[in-house]
């Protein structure tokens, strides 16, 4: 649907664009909009390799399996369902771990990982599980410690101060990480109430 609109607001844009003598600087625009965003995603994958790398370095250290146990006391008990030991149980802390570290793309296939395993779980496969809701909601929300990709955006536009955003962004995601978990253990106590 989202394609669609898209579309119609672009040939919208062009008609008027042609009706108002206006061609010259839509063609303009079209070819800086996509010179832009090719230097933007160049200067992107430059930092997410970089991140990637030091991510795989902290593996092979042993790093992420520290935090994994760091967290789990914390992450266990919002996944009751999911017995200590299930291949979902780790995928969930590593995706959360990647989100810290501002890895949205290195931390999706992780996900994905994540609900295909906790979908062997669900006895209802034609919905989510409540361990699926969950993780869905602290996913969206996750905390982000160090927001790379943001901070490199900022970097290609030469911000003054690029990396000034660590600290609301570290404030607002765990406000945001909070409200989630909340929101959806609400949702979990007023399902079970009614009996559903």
């Amino acid at each position: 649907m989202v394609n669609y609109i898209w579309v119609i607001l672009t040939l919208i844009g062009i008609v008027f664009a042609m009706f108002n003598g206006t061609m010259h600087e839509v063609n303009q625009a079209i070819f800086k909009g996509a010179k832009d965003a090719v230097t933007l995603c160049i200067g992107l994958v430059s930092i997410l390799v970089f991140w990637l790398g030091m991510m795989k370095i902290a593996e092979e250290a042993g790093i992420l399996k520290g935090l994994a146990k760091l967290f789990k006391p914390i992450i266990r008990p919002l996944f009751p369902e999911v017995p200590a030991n299930h291949p979902a149980m780790g995928y969930i802390l590593s995706n959360i771990i990647a989100n810290m570290f501002g890895l949205g793309n290195a931390a999706t296939p992780l996900g994905l990982k994540a609900m295909e395993q906790l979908q062997t779980l669900n006895n209802r496969k034609d919905s989510a599980s409540r361990s699926m809701v969950t993780f869905l909601a602290i996913n969206t929300a996750s905390v982000t410690i160090l927001p790379t990709t943001v901070i490199a955006i900022r970097l290609n536009y030469n911000s003054a101060s690029p990396a000034e955003i660590v600290v609301p962004t570290l404030i607002t995601t765990i406000l945001s990480a909070i409200a989630a978990i909340l929101i959806d253990r609400y949702f979990y106590w007023r399902r079970s109430r009614k009996g559903g």
